[in-house]
């Protein structure tokens, strides 16, 4: 198959790794792989400066999950939506976000078959225009979703019964760690966001009532903005801002447990790449934190309760390793249970299927007698 993937940019968000993985495990079956996508979003003079004064240049360069791949990427010069003129010929073409889903919707049938691979709600995002978030939804598109929830979305709000579900998976070339025991020093981490849905806020407060029950509780965090003056980090905290992909497994590693601490989220990566690392994983019941953790690799808790997290990091803590241990046994099982290879498998088949449902039924000509 010829197949086009059109992004509205090609960063290090989650949703823009699935792509970058799709596409090269796809490339690697053969079929020929584009994706599109906006050049970096303009960076405002004050942005600029930013960057300049932290020695990054005046405009750095954006770094990718495409980065270092052979993947025919290709960004318009402009930031501007993308037509019909800008995309080659392709037996499918995939929208990725909202927008992209407007413009591959006035796409000819020459640019391929129409897929939407919807991995968020993103009505729920901040700023986005609700109304036109939702009537993307009932395009008339062959739609994938990355987590039960966003099926059942589908369904209720938009009468799009059966929208087949093609779960995440994680690349255990890039997220591992041998089998080990609790952290000499007690130790959580957890991802940094200013952005409130992340729920950043959550997990530095169970931390922090935490640390009134454990002693010398370490905590460990990544993220990809700096610190936030409204959502500052505990003293002591270690903060990898931005780190290289091959540090992530590490830090993971470094944990007796990771705060999932989402109050939305499409399906939640770091769930499985955590797991993928033994590392149990505390989380909220959102995106596919009830379906990964179901099994014991973590403790789900509600939502908006940080005391409740706190709670559950104070369990973690007095498991005895043996505890532990089985513990993060199940939840690296869980995490390489289902593998991207047997994703891959089930989303080029729903390609060819979105193919067949569009295809023209030929009658056979029958002789005349």
């Amino acid at each position: 198959m010829r197949i086009t993937f059109v992004l509205p940019d090609a960063g290090i968000a989650g949703g823009v790794r699935v792509v970058a993985i799709y596409a090269a495990r796809l490339q690697a079956k053969g079929h020929q792989v584009t994706v599109m996508c906006l050049p970096p979003r303009p960076l405002s003079l004050r942005e600029h400066l930013r960057c300049f004064l932290k020695g990054k240049g005046w405009t750095p360069k954006q770094p990718s999950h495409f980065d270092g791949t052979s993947i025919d990427l290709r960004r318009l010069d402009q930031w501007r939506p993308m037509t019909a003129a800008d995309v080659p010929d392709a037996d499918v073409v995939i929208a990725t976000w909202w927008e992209t889903a407007e413009w591959v919707a006035q796409f000819p049938a020459s640019k391929g078959t129409k897929v939407y691979l919807i991995q968020h709600d993103e009505a729920l995002f901040a700023g986005q225009p609700v109304e036109r978030v939702r009537q993307t939804w009932r395009l008339p598109m062959y739609k994938i979703v990355v987590a039960q929830w966003l099926s059942d979305l589908a369904a209720q709000q938009f009468d799009e019964p059966a929208v087949p579900v093609i779960p995440n998976s994680v690349d255990g070339n890039q997220f591992f760690a041998p089998p080990r025991g609790k952290q000499t020093q007690p130790t959580v981490g957890m991802m940094y966001s200013d952005t409130w849905w992340k729920g950043s806020d959550i997990g530095l407060q169970a931390f922090a009532l935490a640390a009134q029950q454990i002693p010398n509780l370490r905590l460990v965090v990544f993220g990809l903005t700096p610190i936030a003056a409204h959502l500052p980090l505990p003293p002591d905290t270690q903060y990898f801002y931005q780190p290289p992909q091959s540090l992530i497994k590490d830090l993971y590693a470094q944990c007796d447990a990771w705060l999932f601490t989402s109050r939305v989220e499409g399906f939640g990566l770091p769930i499985l790449e955590a797991m993928a690392c033994r590392t149990p994983v505390i989380g909220t019941p959102v995106g596919a934190a009830p379906e990964l953790l179901k099994s014991g690799g973590g403790i789900l808790v509600e939502p908006e309760d940080p005391i409740a997290m706190a709670q559950a990091i104070e369990r973690i803590h007095a498991l005895s390793e043996l505890e532990w241990q089985a513990m993060s046994q199940v939840a690296y099982r869980q995490a390489t249970s289902y593998t991207w290879e047997e994703a891959t498998q089930k989303f080029e088949a729903a390609l060819h299927e979105a193919i067949d449902r569009v295809r023209p039924c030929v009658v056979p000509s029958v002789a005349p007698m």
